[in-house]
Formats: C-alpha cells, sequence, structure tokens
C-alpha cells in the first residue's frame, strides 16, 4: 500500500478500505519541464515553409563547416554551389531534396486535368529510381558516388566531399553529418529510481484486454498489485510519461484517413466516451505518481507537429491533482537531472515511409546524429512553418532519447565522439504489445514490463521486475 500525494493512505477506489498493512513513501524526484520551444504562441499559417529550410541550413552550416573539417582536414575547402568549380574537390554544405516518383502528391490527386486515381496507402514510398539534390541558399545540384540514396530523406542537413563532374553532378566521395550535440555532465544518483514509459494506450479501441492490461500496469504502479516486496520496489516508480496515442485510430471517424490532415477534426462520440475513461484511468495515477502526459497522431490536439498540450477541460477529474502534467509531443524535461527528450512516434513513422530504414533505434540514432528531431518536416510531416527558429534542431544531448507507438520494445545505449551516452529507447504500443519500459535513472538501464491478459495455458497475470 502506498501513501498518496496528499499524505493520505492509498486504497482501492472501490469497494471498503484497505486492510492495515505497510505503507511505503513513494520516492520523489525533482523535475523541470524543458519544452518550452515547442510551445506555440502567435499561430499564423501565412508565411511560407522555405523559410524553415532557410533557418535550419544558417543554423547548422557552423557546425557541419566544424564538422567537414574534422573529417577532412583543417585545410578542406567549404565553398557554396555558386562557387564551385568543375574537377575541383570541396566540401558543400547543404540540405537533402530526395527525389520520389512514389511520394504522394495533393496536386496529382486533384488533377482534373488528367482524371488521376488516388494512390493507394504504401508502406514505403522508396524506388530504385529515387534521386539525391543538394540545395543551399541560391542553387541546387545533384549527388552521386559513395552516397546510400535510399537512406536518406528530404530536409537532412549534411556535408558531402567531391568533386563536380562535367555532366554537372556532383561525384560524392564521402559525407557527414553534424553527429551529436555536446551532452552536459549527468547527474550521478546513489540509489534506483524508475521512470515508467508507456504509449499507445489505444482507448476507445475493441480489445477488452487491452483495458485489462492497462488497469494491471495501473494497480502495479499504486501499489495494488503484488506481495509487499513487490509493492516496495514499485514504490521506486518516481514517474510515469505517458507518449501518445492515449486514444485508439478508431475514434477518428471513418473519412479521417482520406481527407486532408489540417482541417478541423469533427468530434466523434467514440473520442468523447474514451477521453472520460482516460480520465477515469488517470485519477488512479495522479493520486499516487506524477505523471507527464503528452498527446500523439490520434489524440484531439492539433495534428502538427509540434503538438501542443492536451486541455486540461478535458479531465475534469485528474486535473485536481498538480501532479498531472499535460505536456508537448515533442517533449523534454530533466528528472532527477536525467535529460529526457522524445516524441509520440510520427517523426521516426515517416522516416520510415520514405526510405530503407526500418529499425525504430537505427533511426533514432541518425536523427540524434543529424542533430534534428523531425528532418522530414515540413515536406512530408506536417509542422508549424516556423521562420525565425527551427525547435528541432538539438542544441544539446539528452541522457534518453525514446519514441513511442513502436511494434514491439527496443533500447540500446550509444556513445559520441566526445564521449556522449545516450540511452535510445522504442516504447511500444501498449494496446497491442501489453508492455511499458522502466528506467532506472541511476544506470539508465532500461527494461520491458508486460501485462499479459487471461489466455494461453499459463495465464499470467503479469510479468515484473522491479528491483531495489
Amino acid at each position: 500500500m502506498f501513501s498518496d500525494l496528499t499524505g493520505q493512505r492509498q486504497g482501492t477506489l472501490l469497494g471498503p478500505p484497505a486492510p492495515q498493512g505497510p505503507v511505503f513513501e513513494r520516492v520523489r524526484p525533482s523535475y523541470v519541464n524543458c519544452s518550452e520551444r515547442f510551445k506555440l504562441g502567435e499561430r499564423t499559417f501565412s508565411r511560407q515553409y522555405a523559410h524553415i529550410y532557410a533557418t535550419r541550413l544558417e543554423e547548422m552550416r557552423p557546425t557541419l563547416t566544424q564538422r567537414a573539417q574534422q573529417t577532412w582536414g583543417a585545410n578542406v575547402q567549404v565553398k557554396k554551389l555558386f562557387e564551385i568549380e568543375m574537377g575541383e574537390q570541396c566540401c558543400i554544405v547543404g540540405t537533402i531534396f530526395k527525389h520520389m516518383e512514389l511520394q504522394p502528391s495533393i496536386l496529382r490527386e486533384i488533377s482534373e486535368e488528367h482524371n488521376l486515381l488516388p494512390q493507394p496507402p504504401r508502406a514505403k514510398y522508396i524506388s530504385q529510381s529515387d534521386e539525391l539534390i543538394l540545395e543551399d541558399e541560391l542553387q541546387r545540384i545533384k549527388l552521386e558516388g559513395n552516397i546510400d540514396t535510399q537512406k536518406f530523406v528530404t530536409g537532412s542537413v549534411i556535408a558531402v566531399f567531391g568533386a563536380e563532374k562535367n555532366d554537372g553532378k556532383f561525384m560524392v566521395e564521402g559525407y557527414c553529418t553534424a553527429d551529436l550535440p555536446p551532452q552536459p555532465p549527468r547527474k550521478a544518483l546513489d540509489t534506483d529510481r524508475f521512470v515508467l514509459l508507456a504509449s499507445g494506450l489505444g482507448l476507445g479501441g475493441t480489445s477488452a484486454d487491452s483495458l485489462l492490461g492497462l488497469q494491471l500496469l495501473v494497480d502495479m504502479v499504486t501499489g495494488q498489485l503484488g506481495d509487499e516486496g513487490e509493492q516496495s520496489g514499485a514504490s521506486l516508480i518516481s514517474r510515469v510519461l505517458l507518449a501518445g496515442n492515449l486514444l485508439s485510430q478508431r475514434t477518428q471517424g471513418k473519412d479521417s484517413v482520406n481527407k486532408a490532415k489540417y482541417l478541423t477534426k469533427k468530434t466523434q462520440a467514440g473520442s468523447v466516451e474514451a477521453i472520460r475513461i482516460l480520465d477515469e484511468i488517470l485519477v488512479q495515477l495522479v493520486a499516487s505518481v506524477p505523471v507527464d502526459l503528452m498527446p500523439g497522431e490520434y489524440d484531439p490536439t492539433n495534428y502538427t507537429l509540434p503538438q501542443q498540450p492536451l486541455h486540461r477541460c478535458m479531465f475534469p477529474l485528474s486535473t485536481a491533482y498538480p501532479t498531472l502534467q499535460l505536456v508537448s509531443n515533442p517533449f523534454q524535461a530533466e528528472i532527477d537531472g536525467i535529460r529526457f527528450l522524445g516524441t509520440a512516434g510520427q517523426n521516426v513513422k515517416d522516416i520510415c515511409r520514405y526510405s530503407s530504414q526500418d529499425d525504430h533505434l537505427d533511426i533514432l540514432e541518425n536523427t540524434l546524429r543529424l542533430r534534428h528531431l523531425a528532418p522530414t518536416a515540413p515536406d512530408t510531416l506536417g509542422c508549424y512553418p516556423f521562420y525565425q527558429s527551427d525547435p528541432f534542431i538539438l542544441q544539446e544531448c539528452p541522457d534518453i532519447y525514446f519514441c513511442g507507438n513502436a511494434p514491439s520494445y527496443q533500447s540500446k545505449h550509444i556513445t559520441g565522439a566526445d564521449g556522449q551516452e545516450v540511452l535510445l529507447v522504442a516504447i511500444p504500443e501498449f494496446c497491442t504489445t501489453q508492455t511499458a519500459c522502466l528506467v532506472n535513472l541511476r544506470n539508465l538501464d532500461c527494461q520491458p514490463i508486460s501485462f499479459s491478459a487471461f489466455s494461453g495455458e499459463d495465464q499470467e497475470e503479469s510479468e515484473m521486475n522491479v528491483s531495489h
């Protein structure tokens, strides 16, 4: 049994009071929300999206120039496209544009002149005819040679080394990215304490097993599940982070796939009921542990990145507790001095569609080495038309970098050239996997925690491994 955050002993929400027993005090971490750059003040869509590409290149050019000199020598010539001469070896810093024949085009779909049918949805839009083009402020040039066309996506800022050929194409001998940004020293913790990461609750769907697994998760976190040893271990969970897609895609309406995403969504009866269920689940959690609530692709907020926090009026029960934090997507915070950064997964899924990359951890690592959260925004991923700065550029390296709504759980540690150490976590979709993640802030170890339904021969309630 846990004491709640008001100091009162917490029992179940229904039924008689719980019997007397030991009361475990939950650890209380320090917390700083660092997502201010993802908050939108003035909202105007009258500006052109070209500004965000120009700003991205301008901000990242000094870093790429320095990386080029480290890679190919301090005397390497870093030129702009209008300065290069045919046959001369040099380095160019620019933004990748990937020409793709299969990329969906709204102009082709609404063309009355050709009477074209809409393209069918595809898992991937890559083909052998794709081409890479490098752009700077004034010109563009096609890239050939030692560069993997299918790996890159539009919007990536890189430095390439080579020479222009007679046919006007640039023969690439090598390329480099900005690599991992600087990382401040990590705070040392002398005791175990955990943050639980979950995403893709999918409320409003059709699976009863999903609701059962979710209730088991809530009962475990709040101390209603397991013996005294498990309750003592669960008391070390200092915070819960729910990373998007709290609602199921079924709550979106039948025509949401075919209509333009920027159109105002109609309120569906299913989404209203799903939000009510979410509020009842949250009130159980926030009475015992602080919770960060991120929106996702199917949740009732703006569709374009950065998604703004869900409105408090949707949660009349849980917003009475100060422990509920409604946060943006992407989200950045410091929990006990450990820097978290991540998204609900839209950026990773979009890169999957428009490149040969499939592994979520590889994509996370590549975006970190590109120093950009969402390189495909605004080309194929909707985002706000920023023009003074690009908030998706990574200025410092996180300790934990995550994405939500992955098909399965994955995690790994990577290191940078300057000693940066980062834990990458792909948080699985809970409604299909019944799995969440526990991250130990002391040593950045991560482990899955699964809650299986009462199906199969073993009929296990849950599989938990929360250690002191």
